[in-house]
């Protein structure tokens, strides 16, 4: 099974979890399609190309290509690096019991870092379940693996909200953590988490839960990725720890292709937020110390599942790829570094 095709499958399971929901009241063809009944309006093209657009400037710095290649060199960081996955993940995941290679979420990125001297802890929590559930496990894991020792902590998507949640409020006194960097972290909600809730609707909200723990899909996750609940609820209780060093990077991808599984995503968070990944938003992606946005890159892209099909395209008409996630991660392992971290 193809990472893309093992992402789509997590997406048509839910969409069918909703069909299943509308029982009655509505059909559709295509289950990922019935979790709308409204068509999206084309999504706002926020194209990179005119450095002048006034919606840009929310970008912070633009990182282009400076990923496209690895360096001949990275320094290593004192403190091993734990990894954080995100809603829906995994650290390893077993196919046809062990007669196919695992899928790892972080794809090639933990051997990398290893291969470069790092420590590395990758760490599996509930794939969705509520913040405070995730952070007990990360919690665990670190302290299991770590022995006590310093980590930095490298976090993609909800992983970030994990890591807050375990920092400030759980405190744990076997895990030292010297700094949080998050990868196209929600902190201020999707905008796509609010428009599948308010299509659902709150009659239809219990079946669809109902229906999901049926299947053994836990559901605490989902509504806890709000705007509402992550501006009004999550931030103003989970302060930053003053000991604990914040860095953050945001991702954007133009107006994706039809078959693409972000571009309904896609086009609600650009007409709601602005520029986006595909899921985060670059305005929520933001906390701490703002490192840029990774321009031309998708949500999956940042953990290295990217389409084949649309380098193998790009190589063909003479343009090269212009990021590779290993050596987007070995960047920040390098730049930990410098921190003394």
């Amino acid at each position: 099974m193809s990472l893309h095709r093992c992402a789509s499958s997590h997406r048509d399971r839910l969409g069918a979890i909703v069909l299943q929901s509308l029982n009655g009241r509505r059909s559709c063809s295509y289950p990922a399609a019935c979790v709308t009944s409204r068509r999206i309006r084309t999504s706002r093209n926020y194209s990179t190309r005119h450095a002048d657009d006034p919606r840009l400037r929310e970008l912070g710095k633009q990182i282009h290509d400076e990923y496209a290649v690895l360096k001949d060199h990275y320094a290593t960081p004192k403190h091993p690096i734990v990894l954080a996955h995100g809603l829906l993940g995994f650290a390893e995941l077993q196919v046809a019991g062990g007669w196919f290679p695992p899928i790892h979420y972080w794809r090639g990125i933990k051997d990398a870092l290893r291969a470069n001297g790092i420590e590395v802890i990758t760490a599996a929590v509930p794939p969705s379940g509520s913040i405070e559930q995730r952070a007990e496990k990360l919690a665990h894991g670190i302290a299991e693996a770590a022995q006590g020792k310093s980590v930095n902590i490298v976090a993609h998507s909800m992983g970030g909200l994990d890591a807050r949640y375990m920092i400030s409020h759980l405190q744990p006194q076997n895990v030292d953590v010297r700094s949080l960097v998050t990868v196209a972290s929600p902190h201020r909600g999707s905008a796509f988490a609010d428009h599948v809730f308010k299509e659902i609707g709150p009659d239809l909200l219990p079946n669809v839960y109902n229906f999901a723990r049926g299947v053994g899909i836990e559901t605490g996750a989902f509504e806890q990725l709000t705007m509402k609940y992550m501006t009004e609820e999550f931030n103003p209780r989970t302060p930053d720890d003053p000991d604990v060093r914040y860095f953050s990077y945001g991702a954007m991808m133009e107006q994706p292709p039809f078959l693409s599984p972000f571009r309904q995503s896609h086009a609600v968070i650009s007409n709601l937020e602005g520029p986006n990944d595909g899921l985060v938003s670059v305005t929520s992606s933001k906390w701490g110390s703002y490192k840029g946005t990774l321009v031309g890159v998708s949500h999956l892209d940042l953990i290295n599942w990217t389409n084949r099909l649309k380098w193998t395209m790009r190589k063909w008409m003479g343009q090269g790829p212009t990021f590779n996630a290993i050596a987007f991660y070995l960047d920040i392992a390098d730049m930990l570094a410098k921190e003394d971290l």
